[in-house]
């Protein structure tokens, strides 16, 4: 797909990963929904953009939140030619502590937003896409996901995290499958440990530990290398229905 004029949501838009996702779509010639719970950082990053950004208040969650921001970019810019999912939450709780069992509600909660979230977007703006005239080489849209290396390696205390994430890469062929018929793929990034604003809340010496086990680079991933990697996901109409670790070769031990 080639990105100038065409229309790309990112949910999680508004910071992160999908800030960086958001800017290089619209450095390609795209135009971009930030579709983020945080209205202060996204609107401030539309206004920047310009006239190829648009912010819509989104829960992930929420059927109308997420049928709105679909409405927004058809509404704004004609169409909707891809949907990236960036928008979770992490979680960090034992199964069983000194305190007592994990809590049933966290659990519920960070499947709700990282699983069940991904595949409101997925419906609501493959239903979307579905409709509309395919491009010049007869693709429709582009479906990328963010899962975490989690899904393979996940740690002590990660239960809940990674079921919502190796969930989404489960379901990532399967509906890459389904929706082939409409001309619409579906990836999934596999990010390691990256540099985001969740990470940097803790202490610099937790940083550069966790920068020391990746084997190489031996650091933090950039938020634009995650955007990067999405780019050529949506230009490049073989990748599908797979899901690419973006991690500097780093296998998590158990904690």
């Amino acid at each position: 797909m080639d990105i100038s004029g065409k229309t790309l949501l990112v949910t999680g838009g508004g910071s992160g990963l999908g800030e960086a996702t958001v800017r290089e779509i619209v450095q390609a010639g795209g135009r971009a929904v930030i579709a983020d719970v945080n209205a202060e950082t996204s609107e401030a990053l539309a206004a920047e953009l310009g006239e190829n950004a648009r912010f819509a208040q989104c829960d992930v969650t929420d059927e109308a939140a997420v049928q709105g921001a679909v409405s927004v970019a058809r509404e704004a810019f004609g169409g909707l030619h891809g949907a990236v999912n960036c928008a979770g939450v992490p979680s960090a709780q034992r199964v069983l502590s000194r305190s007592g069992p994990h809590s049933l509600g966290a659990f519920s909660t960070v499947l709700n937003i990282n699983l069940t979230g991904t595949f409101n977007v997925i419906r609501l703006a493959t239903a979307a896409m579905a409709d509309q005239e395919p491009t010049e080489t007869g693709e429709r849209g582009v479906i990328i996901n963010t899962a975490s290396i989690a899904a393979y390696e996940g740690q002590i205390g990660q239960a809940a995290y990674a079921a919502s994430k190796g969930g989404v890469v489960a379901m990532t062929l399967p509906i890459a499958r389904e929706l082939a018929r409409f001309a619409i793929r579906v990836v999934t990034i596999v990010p390691g440990i990256f540099d985001t604003p969740m990470m940097a809340l803790l202490p610099d010496a937790v940083k550069e530990s966790l920068a020391g086990q990746v084997p190489y680079p031996q650091r933090l991933g950039r938020a634009s290398e995650f955007a990067a990697l999405a780019r050529h996901v949506l230009e490049n109409e073989m990748i599908n229905g797979t899901c690419i670790r973006l991690d500097g070769a780093i296998r998590m031990g158990p904690k």
